[in-house]
């Protein structure tokens, strides 16, 4: 005789519902066994995906960062430096080297001056002006305003959003961080006077020389963000850096531009020098084919792809280590399973030696006590993956608001559970139970029917 499937389901379930206590407690260790595993993998993920993000943030995948330092370049504590090597130097005619190379896509360009700005009452004497090209400008998140417009002729700034706390009022010298008021500049509304001739402003101050040439420049707009939030663009002002190159040549005509290298006879070089230029690559697989040669023309050069699969692989034995301490919960949680199906047979010998004295099928023996395996296996793992979702929130919200304080960044996930994550664990739970119920079940099978029926 053969049962039914449903029959089956409904004499299994029926079966545990008699036993409350002990279904509860065996269903227990299966929801912490879970829970510890989703928590645990989630870990790893969330610090995966934390590393991700910080590497898409500082810059892409395929591109590789290269910086006018070393090589022919000599620095000297005033500031100024000179060139050795006028073939190593990021200027023009090296990016239209680097376009060269293959697989390179395109290259921006980056350079940093340091200007005075003013408005009212308020200055600030150490500004970072960033020049950049556009497609770095339009990663900037705008809080208000537009990006600066791409006429060459006309300088325009976008404000990071903690650069008000560095203005100072000239009477009182004092700024945000001792007074916690934000000072009364309005960048958006009224224009900033700036001066670019920051030595000649010191001379004119002691008393020596002429005034520099002041600007009046307009902000075009603002990061977003106020001034207890953090990013990468916190701190300086973007402007496009052909518009703040033009404007260097026509406040210093023929001089040396401060911070830009020199000829061994003192003279300026025709061509500006950039801090650093970011080239692009077709493919995150040629990445390191184009480091190495640009390495090898002579410059220090970087890219995040290095070390990416890296710390990737690092992620991954984090996630392994961590999911095999909360797999030893469920572990656990299996013998409990297996001691409580092999009570039940102990209890119920009698039902079991009915049942084939009646011709029930020994695959539906088995099969109903696996399916008790199995019921105690899946709902311990539904109740462990909704535990698991609220550990995971108290996690983020307890240790990602410290960690976000902490680096003056926004909440941080440290836990995240993928959706194939809470599937896997859900099926890894029911396979433990249908396993731990596998010997008992076939102990059932074995049971003479008539040493069954006398054994009650």
């Amino acid at each position: 005789m053969t049962m039914r499937f449903f029959d089956l389901i409904r004499m299994s379930s029926s079966n545990l519902w008699r036993r409350k206590l002990r279904t509860f407690l065996t269903v227990l260790g299966v929801v912490i066994g879970t829970a510890s595993i989703i928590v645990m993998v989630s870990i790893g993920i969330g610090q995966n995906r934390s590393l991700m993000a910080m590497i898409e943030e500082s810059g892409s995948l395929t591109s590789v960062e290269v910086y006018n330092s070393g090589g022919g370049m000599v620095y000297y504590s005033d500031g100024s430096m000179s060139s050795s090597d006028e073939n190593l130097m990021l200027n023009d005619s090296m990016i239209e080297t680097f376009l060269q190379i293959p697989h390179v896509t395109s290259v921006s360009r980056q350079l940093r001056y340091g200007v005075i700005m003013k408005q009212g009452p308020y200055a600030n004497e150490y500004v970072s002006l960033y020049g950049v090209d556009r497609d770095i400008l339009e990663k900037i998140p705008l809080g208000e305003g537009k990006l600066p417009n791409k006429d060459a002729d006309s300088l325009e700034f976008v404000v990071g959003n903690n650069i008000i706390t560095e203005f100072m009022n000239e009477k009182t010298q004092q700024s945000y961080w001792q007074t916690g008021e934000i000072p009364d500049v309005d960048f958006m509304g009224q224009p900033v006077f700036t001066i670019f001739d920051r030595n000649a402003y010191y001379q004119f101050q002691s008393g020596e020389g002429q005034a520099p040439k002041k600007y009046l420049l307009q902000a075009s707009g603002l990061v977003e963000g106020g001034v207890n939030d953090w990013n990468r663009y916190s701190y300086g002002m973007y402007c496009d850096v052909d518009a703040l190159t033009n404007t260097l040549k026509k406040t210093f005509r023929n001089k040396v531009i401060p911070g830009q290298p020199t000829q061994k006879n003192g003279k300026p070089y025709a061509e500006i020098c950039y801090d650093q230029v970011n080239v692009n690559v077709d493919k995150m697989d040629n990445v390191e084919a184009v480091l190495k040669e640009i390495q090898e023309i002579g410059f220090q050069a970087y890219s995040d792809a290095e070390y990416m699969e890296t710390m990737q692989k690092e992620s991954q034995t984090t996630q392994l280590v961590l999911g095999g301490i909360g797999a030893v919960s469920l572990f656990v949680a299996a013998i409990g399973i297996a001691n409580t199906m092999m009570m039940s047979i102990y209890e119920r010998t009698k039902e079991i030696g009915i049942l084939k004295v009646l011709g029930c099928a020994m695959g539906n023996i088995r099969t109903l006590f696996l399916m008790e395996a199995a019921f105690i296996g899946f709902f311990g793992g539904m109740l462990g993956i909704g535990i698991s979702y609220g550990i995971s929130a108290m996690i983020n919200k307890v240790a990602g608001n410290m960690y976000g304080n902490m680096y003056g960044s926004t909440q941080t996930n440290i836990s995240y559970i993928p959706p194939w994550l809470a599937f896997a664990a859900l099926g890894f739970a029911v396979l433990i139970g249908i396993i731990s119920g596998f010997l008992p079940a076939l102990r059932a099978m074995k049971l003479s029917p008539l040493a069954a029926i006398r054994n009650e």
